[in-house]
């Protein structure tokens, strides 16, 4: 326990986290920029403070995860709100906002299907202000957090409810990317680490971790124009199953890309003409 009187610098060095997860907790108990931790590092905590910083720290030591306690995480640069409403935004997904920039031309149209947070939409809108982009979830919950993160990073989304392609009507896009629930029933992982606070409708399918990815590979085409591409992120053993659905409904260039751990984590096809 931090006690009433203790310096930043003390602070820092007594609190029983790694050290990156120390700074952001100080950091966000005390309202300060991390450069004050070095330039304010005598400054003394008063017992209001040190009660905060002891609450957050017991958060964390609970397992909640280091995002849902102060509000927020960083993604394609960009910094996006977060509660336990949406999953956090992780690394390995910006592989896949990577991947359908390189293929959207100028003016081009995006869909970013089951948007959470409304990571991979609002990144993609940030970086090329030119797109069209379009993001569905069918939570309420999470297209409001979505919502919210676009206006907060000056970005043009059109959100959309729908329980995947429901309430799109005929529209059709360039390119068509999702990180849909893909974790398999009763994996051991969902009981571990920071999945156990994430939504779990958004962490599994309930089923064999395949079933939305078939839906969205099944009903893609009709929402694609001739060449655009499907692009998926999926399990760490799934591309061999993801490319085969793909192929099974004729897309063409079917593919795995790796992400920084060499994971193939996003698999992709073109639409026929």
């Amino acid at each position: 326990m931090i006690e009433a009187g203790a310096t930043l610098a003390q602070a820092r060095l007594a609190l029983p986290l790694d050290a990156l997860e120390n700074r952001i907790l100080l950091c966000h108990a005390l309202n300060l920029p991390r450069v004050a931790l070095i330039t304010q590092s005598e400054r003394v905590l008063t017992t209001d403070e040190a009660s905060v910083l002891n609450a957050l720290v017991g958060r964390r030591l609970r397992g909640e995860p280091i995002a849902y306690i102060v509000g927020e995480r960083e993604f394609f640069g960009l910094p996006f709100k977060v509660t336990p409403a949406v999953l956090i935004p992780r690394p390995d997904t910006e592989l896949l906002v990577e991947l359908a920039l390189e293929r959207l031309a100028p003016q081009a149209c995006l869909l970013d299907m089951g948007t959470g947070s409304g990571a991979i939409a609002v990144a993609a809108a940030h970086t090329r202000p030119d797109l069209t982009v379009t993001a569905l979830d069918v939570s309420d919950d999470a297209l409001a957090i979505a919502r919210a993160n676009a206006t907060a990073n000056a970005a043009r989304v059109r959100f959309v409810r729908s329980d995947w392609f429901a309430a799109l009507g005929d529209a059709r896009f360039d390119v068509i990317a999702s990180n849909p629930p893909y974790i398999v029933a009763g994996d051991v992982h969902l009981s571990e680490g920071d999945l156990r606070f994430e939504p779990v409708d958004a962490l599994t399918d309930h089923a064999d971790g395949l079933s939305d990815l078939r839906q969205i590979v099944a009903g893609a085409s009709a929402h694609l124009d001739a060449g655009g591409w499907l692009l998926l992120e999926h399990g760490y053993d799934q591309a061999g199953a993801v490319r085969a659905l793909l192929a099974a409904r004729g897309y063409t260039d079917v593919q795995s890309w790796r992400d920084l751990a060499g994971i193939e984590r996003v698999s992709g096809g073109r639409r026929g003409a």
